[in-house]
């Protein structure tokens, strides 16, 4: 194991001989702590919205800006912001959070560089694992907010996409900000993914696209509208007469 290793480096690493039962066996202690922490800490959380972007965005860009407004909105409309609690887009959206008073949520993760924790976050969670801060993601979450970003913002966008298109959580809206950024890799899914049969026509049913503040909250509300609006459906459906 190198010098400075991450928790994650380390889970990851294949084990050298006679060393298994020192050290994987028991991490998993360290992993269900990590859990218990995050569902302890988030178990009252019930309107999160995620956002996700770039680390490397600046005060002075427009999709910072953007974000910042957006988190803004949301939280003004009774949503708690959640984010990696970094800095950039995840700055942007707890700072926006935080001025407008409401819930600023960071779950900030082990990293050797990139990663240092923004000062606008009202709960504070760390992590060592990225797959249980992932999880904390989805599990608390009412949808997704994708800002331009890069190789760790494309994971988080394609696992919640992979998620709902296999039904493994209920569709919650995600909604990718900045169509300018996003058109390349969408009309790549339609023009070579799609016609390959790797995906279909209704797979692109599942995402939005915008360049509107305002919209991505339009968005999240419509949703949540439906979805209580199923839910009282099956409720009447499953209800015994008196």
């Amino acid at each position: 194991m190198r010098p400075g290793a991450t928790q994650d480096e380390q889970l990851l690493e294949s084990p050298r001989p006679d060393e298994f039962t020192h050290t994987d066996t028991w991490r998993v202690f360290r992993i269900m702590g990590e859990f218990v922490e995050g569902f302890d800490e988030m178990a009252t959380l019930t309107r999160g919205i995620s956002i996700f972007g770039s680390a490397r965005s600046k005060p002075e860009d427009e999709d910072y800006q953007a974000a910042q407004e957006t988190a803004a909105l949301l939280a003004a409309a009774g949503f708690a912001v959640i984010t990696g609690g970094g800095p950039g887009i995840m700055e942007a959206a707890n700072r926006g959070a935080f001025d407008a008073g409401g819930l600023s949520i960071g779950c900030n993760i082990e990293l050797p560089f990139e990663q240092k924790p923004n000062p606008y976050q009202t709960r504070s969670l760390k992590f060592k694992y990225f797959f249980v801060r992932k999880m904390m993601f989805v599990k608390y979450s009412l949808g997704f907010v994708i800002f331009p970003g890069g190789f760790g913002t494309f994971d988080e966008l394609f696992e919640a996409l992979t998620l709902i298109q296999t039904h493994k959580i209920r569709n919650f809206p995600v909604v990718l900000f900045g169509s300018s950024y996003w058109n390349g890799l969408l009309e790549w899914l339609r023009d070579v993914v799609m016609p390959g049969g790797k995906i279909s026509e209704v797979d692109f049913s599942i995402f939005h696209v915008t360049d509107s503040p305002a919209e991505v909250v339009e968005i999240i509300n419509r949703s949540q509208n439906s979805f209580h609006e199923l839910d009282k459906l099956v409720n009447d459906d499953i209800r015994i007469p008196s």
